[in-house]
């Protein structure tokens, strides 16, 4: 797998890429990087005879508008045939603008497409912060790009996951190595069917 946080280039193969671009739940924040879901996505996709090399430019701390920055470097890069965007976690918790929040994703998104890349969403919530109403838009937000878009979702990435402590490290934000295997098994459903042999 090529590790190669916030886009820095990896050794050209030939086989095709899957970019992941989230924040610090696929940068394996607080864990080895190798037990990650996003190493362990490689692995799974080895076992299974998929012929993709998974490119991590995760950075811990992203938000849209980092990583709407950093896209056309990582695209150029890697020409992925899959990206999978994993981000917002971190512009909901500081209270980003809805309307902000969806330009910097459907920007990323576009951006993507016109590269040739097809592109998958992964969902997050967020604590009640800054109110009910931000909380509940900010949910559906990812609902609606999926629509929009015609794009796969995973509703909210660590269902099952954020409110079971034996899965979350001391922070109680971020998930530990036992949840790992869970968080692929979130993506893998809506992932395989964008996979070609």
């Amino acid at each position: 797998m090529c590790l190669a946080l916030y886009g820095a280039a990896c050794h050209a193969t030939s086989a095709p890429s899957i970019l992941v671009l989230g924040d610090s739940l696929s940068a394996a924040y607080g864990i080895p990087l190798e037990k990650g879901w996003v190493a362990l996505l490689q692995q799974r996709l080895e076992s299974k005879g998929y012929g993709y090399r998974v490119v991590n430019a995760s950075g811990s701390g992203e938000t849209t508008g980092g990583a709407l920055t950093r896209l056309p470097r990582a695209l150029a890069s890697h020409e992925p045939a899959i990206v999978i965007i994993e981000l917002g976690g971190n512009d909901g918790l500081r209270g980003l603008p809805i309307t902000k929040l969806r330009d910097n994703f459907e920007s990323m998104i576009e951006m993507a497409a016109q590269a040739g890349a097809r592109v998958m969403l992964v969902g997050m919530r967020i604590p009640p912060n800054f109110g009910p109403d931000y909380t509940q838009a900010f949910h559906q937000l990812y609902g609606e790009l999926s629509a929009a878009n015609e794009i796969p979702l995973v509703p909210f990435f660590l269902d099952g996951i954020a409110l079971d402590e034996s899965l979350m490290q001391d922070d109680g934000i971020h998930p530990n190595v036992q949840a790992q295997p869970k968080m692929l098994d979130l993506v893998w459903p809506q992932l395989e069917p964008m996979l070609q042999n």
